[in-house]
């Protein structure tokens, strides 16, 4: 059986921690697939030209220890907008939305671009303010020295990049269910999306 879960939304809305958690709870594959543009990013960075570095991209690239970083999240999110770029990357997410077994993707333009025809559709959303709050939270921890005022600017930047951009531009689909997550624990949001998959699975 295939069964394709998209995932949507913005930055820090929760989407990576729900994907996982839907994926674990449905025994289905998961990909982040913003990892595959934050591989990207973190090549160019390195001085790689963005398509090449698209065309070459290996699965063990999406392991590497940085892609987490301010610097490879806005190296992503510019080599996003190029249309090569999404080209080169649309074959293998879509290969692997249709595996057996079932899978869950999440990212920016899964249920509009990459899988219109998902099972089930899902857009993960939260104010900008409490989605910069969770990331320089998520920050700190780690030790980097962003102030709060430079991640919400940071979030905003993305968020107004991402939803403007001419090529796959984030929004939601038509047909997806929107969980809205700033007053949401994640259990609660992770069960609400749990709820959400399971109306729509096979009999």
């Amino acid at each position: 059986m295939s069964f394709t879960v998209a995932i949507d939304g913005p930055a820090a809305a929760g989407k990576g921690t729900i994907s996982k958690a839907v994926a674990a709870h449905f025994g289905f594959a998961h990909l982040d697939t913003g990892l595959l543009y934050r591989a990207v990013g973190a090549k160019v960075l390195t001085g790689a030209e963005p398509i090449a570095a698209a065309e070459a991209l290996m699965a063990e690239d999406l392991e590497a220890d940085n892609l987490r970083t301010p610097e490879v999240a806005q190296a992503a999110s510019k080599v996003a907008v190029i249309a090569e770029v999404r080209a080169a990357l649309v074959a293998f997410q879509q290969t692997f939305a249709r595996r057996a077994g079932g899978a869950v993707l999440d990212g920016r333009d899964i249920g509009t671009v990459i899988c219109p025809d998902a099972e089930a559709k899902l857009f993960v959303t939260a104010s900008a303010e409490v989605r910069a709050e969770r990331r320089y939270l998520e920050l700190a921890a780690k030790g980097h020295k962003d102030t709060r005022e430079e991640v919400l600017a940071d979030v905003k930047a993305r968020d107004e990049r991402d939803t403007n951009r001419a090529e796959a531009p984030l929004k939601a689909a038509d047909n997806a269910i929107l969980i809205d997550t700033s007053d949401l624990s994640i259990e609660d949001a992770v069960a609400r999306a749990v709820a959400e998959i399971e109306a729509r699975l096979p009999a």
